[in-house]
């Protein structure tokens, strides 16, 4: 006599959870517990946990041969989740519960040895491919909330005996706010350009190259740049928490609207970087989604994994490849780069002299390359403050007042994203300008002296018409284009 159930559970595929029928049959045949439909390590492992599980809670483990089946069978599964639908598939086909408790529900979680049930990672990709599926979620309560989702329902269990007598939990909703101290530019003393410079670049979304001796504050200012940039939106939230719900992070400051500022160290490899492993996770770069990466001691990052980050910088996407297919991430951050001049540190520096020579700083200055260099829009010095800025400089200026700015250029800019809908990028950044024609013969002779490529002269006029926005003004002038050219030629500290 065969039994056969199925139950809907999911897996992981990058950032989304993916639909997986759990078929569960038992029936006559040397016994045995098989998993088929190309399940990992930890998905060949419930057959323990389960067999533990089901004895535990007082149910009976079917002495006859089971086989589970993940469908679709070309789909690679990972992931403890499918504890739970296994253990569903294997009690309702042998009518131990009722399968109408789990009828058009979507099943995921892990089994402890006594049962219990327990919350895993991505649970917001889990509600929405539930609410996508039109599914109701079954899971364990996560210690730090579900997510409230518009239109899905959601049921939690604290252990396999819920499912005997149906008796569900109502989930307890994520309410946990970021009260981590905000960091404020008012601490920063001095460093006026520098300041301006960042309020463009979070106007505009731009990204930064900041190149100064060590101690110059670089770290400092960098660290405070989400101060400055306006929450995240409803639908930023969805997207980012996504990312960090998948990679296991706390997504308490991302609901409470604080931008992600990722910082990761120079020894980072490149799947830590742009994501990978197996199955593929999310880097560094995808839990920047949204908000700021910043790489401090840039030239140290191998040259390798450094070049990795050009397409998704224009892209705001990162596919990575595997054997089994590939996945994309999201990858729309804001870079925000931090270098010393030279090995020593000093050159340029008015204080301490420089013990380098010049074939070394052009060979470390290199290591960045010149398309990466290219793809970053602003480009700035940063000198180390005096003793009496630091001591008698009082307050510089605040966050507020920048954040201020920030939101009121991209309010004066979001007329103009929409009017020119639908056009290319390069295109509709030349069409926002608006150039007088001298204007233009200005920006010509200077892209000629500086031997500018062509993405350059975009990327100068994108920096121009963010100042513009700024501003309030429709049309960019002269100042704004002579501000844009100062942020994004290097003839400070880093000309060599």
């Amino acid at each position: 006599m065969q039994a056969q159930c199925s139950v809907q559970g999911a897996t992981i595929r990058g950032v989304e959870a993916v639909p997986v029928s759990v078929e569960v049959s038992v029936g006559t045949g040397m016994p045995g517990f098989s998993i088929v439909g190309m399940p990992d390590a930890a998905i060949q492992e419930a057959r323990e946990r389960v067999r533990a599980a089901v004895k535990a809670c007082g149910f009976r483990m079917p002495a006859d041969k089971v086989v589970v089946n993940l469908a679709p069978g070309s789909l690679k599964k990972s992931g403890s989740g499918f504890d739970l639908p296994i253990a569903l598939g294997i009690l309702a086909a042998t009518r131990q519960i009722d399968a109408s408790l789990i009828e058009g529900s979507l099943c995921v979680g892990e089994l402890s040895l006594e049962g219990e049930l327990r919350a895993v990672k991505g649970m917001l990709a889990f509600e929405l491919c539930a609410r996508n599926q039109g599914l109701s979620l079954v899971c364990a309560q996560p210690e730090d909330g579900l997510i409230e989702l518009e239109g899905l329902v959601c049921r939690t269990a604290a252990s396999l005996s819920s499912f005997r007598r149906g008796s569900f939990g109502v989930p307890v909703t994520q309410v946990r706010h970021d009260t981590a101290a905000v960091l404020d530019f008012s601490d920063v003393s001095g460093h006026e350009a520098a300041k301006r410079a960042l309020q463009v670049a979070a106007a505009g979304g731009h990204g930064v190259l900041m190149m100064g001796p060590p101690g110059s504050g670089k770290t400092m200012l960098a660290s405070r740049l989400p101060s400055i940039l306006p929450p995240l939106t409803e639908s930023e939230k969805v997207e980012t928490a996504l990312v960090h719900s998948v990679a296991g992070e706390d997504i308490g400051p991302i609901l409470a609207g604080k931008r992600p500022f990722r910082k990761p160290h120079h020894s980072a490899s490149m799947a830590g970087l742009v994501g990978g492993g197996t199955p593929p996770r999310p880097g560094e770069i995808s839990l920047a989604t949204g908000g700021v990466l910043f790489l401090d001691e840039f030239p140290e990052f191998k040259p390798s994994v450094l070049q990795a980050i050009r397409q998704p910088i224009e892209s705001g996407r990162i596919a990575v490849t595997r054997a089994e297919g590939s996945v994309v991430f999201p990858a729309r951050f804001m870079l925000v780069a931090a270098s010393n001049p030279c090995p020593c540190g000093y050159f340029g520096d008015t204080g301490e002299r420089c013990s380098c020579t010049a074939a070394q700083i052009r060979t470390y200055q290199g290591r960045i390359g010149g398309p990466l260099m290219d793809r970053i829009d602003i480009h700035i010095d940063v000198w180390r403050a005096s003793f009496d800025m630091v001591l008698g400089g009082g307050a510089g200026t605040a966050s507020e007042v920048l954040r201020k700015g920030v939101m009121e250029a991209r309010e004066f800019a979001s007329w103009r994203k929409e009017q020119n809908r639908g056009m290319p990028a390069e295109r509709s950044i030349i069409a926002a300008c608006s150039l007088e024609e001298d204007d233009e013969e200005f920006l010509k002779d200077m892209a000629a002296l500086h031997r500018m490529s062509g993405r350059g002269i975009v990327k100068t006029l994108s920096i121009a018409r963010t100042i513009a926005d700024m501003d309030g003004r429709e049309k960019v002038g002269r100042a704004q284009v002579c501000e844009a050219l100062g942020l994004r030629l290097r003839d400070g500290i880093g000309a060599v």
